[in-house]
């Protein structure tokens, strides 16, 4: 997990009333595992468990996460997405489920599940195998339906209460009433000098009963406030209501209520913006301007007029508009892109904005891919992030329907810098996997796909896969003449050979896959990969001047493009060459190097690299216990990835070499300390740690008084935590229940000042030196 505190967003408006439901749902949590909120759409759950969970979240030491699966299409991605709302980085062949469980077993914290109705079952058995696996965790979930799993709690959200009507609205009851005070709240964020006299207030309560006291119809119709007076919105709304209950009597009351106001909002827009919020509803997640344009514009809608449509659809709350850095995009509720899809049938242009928004993702990766290869690397890889939920949505469109299997395999494949260059290897495999089933037929996109999944296999530790689809890649290759094809997938044999220990037949292959693509002028951030693998071949060869010779042709095609990814790899091997040649101070360089680039791009392979070569060159230059901190972090790493250090003896070797003589350095209980601190660390704070980045929090050292404060038990559990025992290893240890250690470690916590257990390892490692130091 990347951070301690969770990420919960800050509000963007006031939750209006539901101070008792605040309380409830609190008093749910604190006796129950898995509390579900339910009601119908517009109802306010996700705003009251986001209140909740901001008020509760001091009691998780690992924080509050919450976890949005509104924009999820496929269900088989419900795990995988809370993996990566929570950081936690895994680009193993392990299932994420599994990955899940086990990265949660000892922590302590609340997940917030937003937007379960669609995706219930996995849900459900998501949170069953997470509760079973991780006593500290608990869920709050939020779903139109309840998950129906064990042990689960249900509160239903109801409406906000409605003011009296029977004899009129008395004075004061605008203060008194939720309902009303949240039309005028939300009123007065688009006309803030409105005045509410005693007819108004009178008017407004009618709105609100009209409204059945539903939230997001009531802010939706206060927002009318900007172009007509209460006494029309009433009017208006009565029309509506009208009109609904004599077309369709099967609905239930609150979906009408629903309907009815996002369809008067609808009716108040032009037929431009009718057709464009319709055409805006095939975005997943938010989408930018340019998306708009591109996408939407068409029969009817001139690009240029796309902006102040968007512009109205803004001002109608209809669209929000959203600052990513310096990019706007802009998001639709759900509720709204629901509407939306509905009136996009209605108008029969499903299908059509499907593939409209398929081939401008599609044109969207082919770009970022092309690139990709240049300064800015980090650009992409932000634009792409935000993306993601629409690159999701193409191919599922791709793979879901007939006849669109190989664009699905095309976009798949396009992806590999994201895949493999920013560390979402578990969700490339799905892609790549269900496009090269979906579409078996030999192609160019079928090649390119194949190379792409062998990649990413080998970098899984999925060794036996990646060759059978390499060698797929390179028959067809032979097969038809497709020298491009082909040079990849040597290339990508090279490194399963490289991996594999096979270092004769590595270098073979590299120079082989070398040669053919200067002979075809292929050059890009994949293809100067093979410079920095082929010199990692050549370090284990103890050819240490061909490494060295490799490394600087390759940092020069680097710095020639402004390349920064495949370069950090090249460090990575010089770091390498330089701890060979006994310089350590420049070894250190590079691998800082290394780390400080991938770091930006959440490549946790390199990373994990990167941290194990400092720690490399830490032993080498005689500081023990920071080399034991540094192999604990990247030993945390590792699992996520694949295979430590790929279980090559090749890359092995060096690493079993730090852990003897850092251990023979340190002794035993200094050593398993300082592999322990190392271990408790996040994915950032193993980060900081190693790039000495500020003060860490960990370095922190509570006041004297706070130390003496501990009671012996709570100093025995500090001791247990700094050896990096779970909550359940202590309950084992100190044979005591799994609640009571659970507790002493919050009270430890929290009389240190601390909000994690790497800063209390820390710690408690910093006074055993202290005593050993004072001769105590």
């Amino acid at each position: 997990m990347k951070g301690a505190e969770g990420n919960l967003p800050a509000e963007v408006s006031s939750l209006v009333g539901r101070h008792r439901e605040v309380v409830e749902v609190k008093r749910l949590l604190s006796a129950a595992r898995l509390v579900t909120l339910t009601g119908v759409g517009g109802v306010g759950k996700t705003r009251l468990a986001i209140r909740v969970a901001q008020q509760v979240r001091r009691a998780y030491v690992n924080g509050v996460w919450l976890v949005e699966f509104a924009a999820l299409q496929d269900s088989v991605l419900v795990a995988r997405t809370v993996v990566d709302a929570l950081g936690i980085c895994d680009r193993s062949t392990r299932l994420p489920l599994a990955t899940l469980a086990e990265s949660l077993a000892d922590k302590q914290l609340l997940l917030v599940l937003d937007n379960c109705e669609h995706v219930v079952e996995p849900c459900a058995e998501l949170v069953t195998t997470v509760l079973a696996a991780a006593p500290g965790v608990r869920v709050l979930a939020t779903s139109r339906h309840a998950l129906r799993s064990e042990g689960e709690h249900i509160f239903r959200v109801s409406p906000l209460p409605l003011p009296d009507l029977r004899d009129g609205v008395v004075d004061g009851e605008l203060g008194r009433n939720d309902a009303m005070s949240l039309f005028v709240q939300r009123a007065r964020a688009v006309v803030p000098d409105l005045r509410v006299d005693g007819n108004g207030q009178s008017v407004i309560a009618r709105i609100c009963c009209r409204l059945e006291g539903l939230p997001l119809a009531i802010e939706m119709a206060a927002a009318r406030v900007r172009v007509v007076t209460a006494e029309q919105i009433l009017r208006r709304l009565d029309d509506r209501f009208r009109f609904l209950v004599g077309g369709c009597r099967s609905v239930l009351p609150r979906h009408q209520t629903l309907a009815a106001v996002i369809g008067w909002s609808y009716a108040l827009c032009t037929p431009a913006e009718q057709v464009l919020w319709a055409r805006m509803s095939v975005f997943a997640g938010g989408f930018d301007l340019t998306a708009a344009q591109t996408v939407c514009a068409g029969d009817g809608i001139e690009p240029d007029q796309v902006i102040d449509l968007v512009d109205g659809l803004v001002d109608k709350s209809v669209l929000t508009r959203e600052l990513h850095g310096t990019r706007a995009r802009f998001r639709m509720l759900d509720a709204l892109r629901e509407y939306g899809r509905h009136e996009l049938r209605e108008l029969g242009e499903v299908a059509e904005l499907c593939r409209r928004h398929r081939d401008y993702y599609l044109r969207l990766a082919e770009r970022n891919e092309q690139e990709w290869f240049g300064p800015g690397q980090a650009d992409i890889f932000e634009r792409t992030r935000l993306e993601h939920a629409n690159l999701r949505a193409a191919l599922e469109f791709c793979l879901s329907g007939p006849g669109q299997a190989r664009i699905g395999l095309c976009l798949a494949g396009t992806l590999w810098f994201y895949w493999a260059g920013c560390g979402i290897l578990g969700e490339g495999r799905h892609w790549l996997d269900w496009a090269l089933s979906a579409d078996t037929r030999p192609s160019q996109e079928r090649a390119k796909a194949l190379w792409v999944n062998g990649y990413v296999s080998t970098l899984q530790g999925d060794v036996t896969s990646a060759v059978k689809m390499l060698e797929e890649c390179r028959d067809y290759a032979l097969q038809v003449g497709d020298e491009v094809a082909l040079a990849y997938a040597t290339h990508r044999l090279g490194c399963n050979a490289l991996v594999r220990d096979d270092l004769v037949v590595a270098r073979e292959l590299f120079e082989e896959a070398q040669a053919q693509y200067l002979r075809l002028g292929e050059m890009n951030s994949n293809v100067l990969m093979a410079w920095a693998e082929l010199a990692v071949t050549a370090v284990f060869r103890a050819d240490l001047d061909g490494a060295a010779a490799i490394c600087q042709e390759a940092c020069a095609i680097g710095d020639k493009y402004g390349e920064r990814w495949a370069n950090a790899y090249v460090k990575y091997a010089q770091a390498v060459i330089a701890l060979s040649r006994g310089k350590h101070a420049e070894a250190t360089s590079h691998g800082r190097h290394c780390l400080q680039t991938l770091r930006t791009f959440d490549d946790l392979l390199g990373i994990a690299l990167a941290i194990e070569v400092l720690a490399w060159s830490a032993a080498a230059q005689g500081m023990p216990d920071r080399a034991g901190v540094l192999l604990g972090a990247a030993a945390r790493i590792w699992p996520s990835v694949g295979y430590p250090m790929f279980g090559s003896k090749s890359f092995g070797a060096p690493h079993q070499q730090c852990m003897a003589a850092t251990r023979r350095a340190l002794g035993d209980a200094e050593f398993d300390a300082a592999f322990g601190r190392g271990k408790a660390f996040t994915i950032d704070e193993a980060i900081t740690y190693t790039l000495d980045e500020d003060t860490p929090p960990q370095a922190r050292t509570p006041a004297p008084q706070l130390a003496a404060s501990l009671t012996r038990r709570e100093h025995q559990v500090a001791e247990l935590i700094a050896e990096g025992q779970s909550n359940k290893e202590i309950a084992a240890t100190l044979v005591i229940a799994l609640r009571t250690a659970e507790g002493h470690v919050q009270r430890v916590l929290a009389k240190l000042g601390f909000t994690n257990r790497a800063q209390l390892a820390s710690w408690v490692v910093e006074q055993r030196h202290g005593r050993t130091a004072g001769g105590g």
